[in-house]
């Protein structure tokens, strides 16, 4: 697999890539625009940081170049802010992050803010280092006892919460994201609103990353909300403390101080009065800047690179949500049955317009990936009727495109480990295709009934399928088709049902051969009488 390192990396992401049989590293920085575009139209992956912007025309000109072979892009840091989100995900590219590398010294920077902001420590010194002595003018408040307030309790807040607690101070936090009353063993309340947060906290610090939601939260609204002299730390994100309310509390004294590492606009303009307010604590970004924090990224981030391009996992996933990339053999198994299943349904429905697809898995060892196992299947299912590339990443958002309902239904009486699909084309009203099969304790895929068909059988293989109407020497005449032909027929599996509109029973054949049919055996056979239908399936080995 081809790799491109096109920003600058700690050593240690090099020297890891390196060490890989299956990898060919390209490190180019500096590369935008075109340049860029064609560089990642031949590379498998790429590593980048804040530099590099991966926008949607670098990806538009990426795609449209001719063959992209670009399937991952991770970010050695915490934000994406620098990759085009939704053009990746149409593409299928899957976007990554190294966030936990940095966890503990990103809380430490913010920690260290606090501290610093709390004792004046910056000032003071700026004053002794311009002669002065004047121990009055910064007496500071001590962190024990104070009440921190924490938005957003994940990695990062988490691991400040503990530091926070073990300076003797009281923590309370705000997470819509979780559901419970409490965390880090009870030690650490949460409460349900940030206004509620600011009304109760002494210290104020942010952990989440900008959103919608999040942008501007601390705002002069909310700043009349919070404590009198309350004092902000923002070591997360740029935006989610509004500067210019920010500078109107701290005048009137809402605020009592405030530590900054990130800015709505970075660098700040050198005029900005966030330079040199008396009152603000600045540093540059600094929060993952730690010599063990920038090696462990790197590393972290080329490694999850190569985990995903070899299909052994995701880690730090930003495009897919709610999906595992970590599944068990027995669910990978559920995967390759599902793409088994969709073949062989796709050779009986044909190109009929879709409308819905209801995807049903069963078992206990399938009910946490089964959003995983439904979205491979999805992916196989629009894969064999679109011109465009569709996997994972994007297969979910293809079907809401092309006003496709998927759903997925997750058996509620587990019991044995099963799979089931069931297709409804356009017009139809009604779910009018399914297929369903499971995997028993051999760890065969096995096909259990196709569209109504009852039947027990291994999908692998050069395979024909035939309806044809259901009376005597159909069998006898394909043999001999095929006997004519020269091809062996290894198995054969035969199905039966009624059908509604004419009340006549109709089989199915399933013939396993030993070699793929030619096309001049196929026309014979839909020559010949009572064939109703014929469809030749390739499939590759068990």
């Amino acid at each position: 697999m081809r790799i491109l390192i096109a920003d600058k990396l700690a050593d240690e992401g090099a020297a890891f890539l390196q060490a890989q049989d299956d990898v060919q590293l390209t490190v180019q920085t500096g590369l935008a625009g075109a340049e860029l575009a064609a560089a990642l139209r031949s590379h498998e992956g790429v590593v980048v940081r804040s530099a590099v912007q991966i926008t949607a025309d670098v990806l538009g000109q990426c795609a449209a170049g001719g063959e992209c072979r670009l399937r991952a892009i991770v970010r050695a840091g915490v934000g994406v802010d620098n990759i085009d989100l939704p053009t990746a995900t149409r593409l299928g590219i899957a976007v990554m992050n190294a966030a936990s590398a940095s966890t503990v010294t990103t809380a430490e920077h913010a920690f260290a803010l606090m501290i610093a902001l709390a004792r004046n420590i910056a000032p003071a010194h700026a004053a002794i280092a311009a002669g002065g002595w004047d121990r009055s003018k910064f007496i500071g408040s001590q962190l024990q006892g104070k009440t921190l307030g924490v938005v957003g309790i994940g990695r990062i807040g988490r691991t400040l919460a503990q530091r926070a607690l073990s300076f003797g101070m009281k923590v309370i936090a705000h997470d819509p994201m979780i559901n419970a009353k409490s965390t880090l063993d009870g030690q650490v309340p949460l409460v349900d609103t940030f206004d509620d947060l600011l009304s109760r906290v002494d210290i104020v610090s942010f952990h989440v990353p900008k959103t919608d939601v999040t942008a501007g939260m601390l705002n002069a609204a909310t700043f009349a909300k919070a404590k009198r002299g309350i004092l902000v730390v923002n070591a997360s994100r740029g935006g989610i403390v509004d500067e210019s309310a920010l500078l109107g509390a701290l005048e009137s004294g809402q605020c009592g101080g405030a530590a900054l590492d990130v800015y709505e606009q970075e660098p700040p303009p050198p005029d900005s009065p966030l330079r040199n307010h008396p009152k603000i604590l600045t540093t540059p970004h600094l929060g993952a800047s730690t010599v063990e924090a920038q090696e462990a990224v790197a590393v972290e981030a080329c490694r999850a690179l190569v985990t995903y391009l070899r299909g052994e996992g995701m880690s730090g996933a930003v495009n897919v949500g709610g999906l595992s990339f970590d599944l068990t053999d027995r669910q990978q198994a559920f995967v390759d049955l599902g793409a088994r299943m969709i073949a062989l349904l796709d050779a009986v429905v044909g190109r009929e317009p879709l409308h819905s697809v209801r995807i049903t898995v069963r078992g206990e060892a399938l009910a946490g990936p089964a959003d995983t196992i439904a979205r491979y299947t999805l992916a196989q299912l629009l894969g064999r009727h679109l011109d465009e590339p569709v996997n994972v990443i994007n297969a979910a958002l293809i079907a809401e495109q092309r006003h496709i309902d998927m759903q997925t239904i997750i058996a509620a009486d587990h019991g044995e480990d099963r799979l089931a699909i069931q297709l409804q084309t356009k017009g139809t009203g009604v779910f009018s295709h399914r297929v369903q099969g499971a995997i028993y304790e051999d760890d065969l895929p096995r096909i259990t009934n196709l569209d109504g068909y009852a039947m027990d059988m291994i999908p692998a293989g050069h395979m024909v399928l035939l309806t044809n109407n259901d009376q005597p020497g159909r069998i006898g005449l394909v043999g001999q088709l095929f006997g004519n032909a020269n091809v062996n027929i290894a198995e054969m599996v035969i199905g039966r049902k009624t059908d509604s509109a004419t009340d006549k029973t109709i089989a199915l054949m399933i013939l396993k051969l030993d070699e793929a049919p030619t096309a001049e055996l196929l026309d014979e056979l839909r020559a010949a009488p009572g064939i109703l239908s014929v469809a030749s399936v390739e499939l590759s080995d068990i």
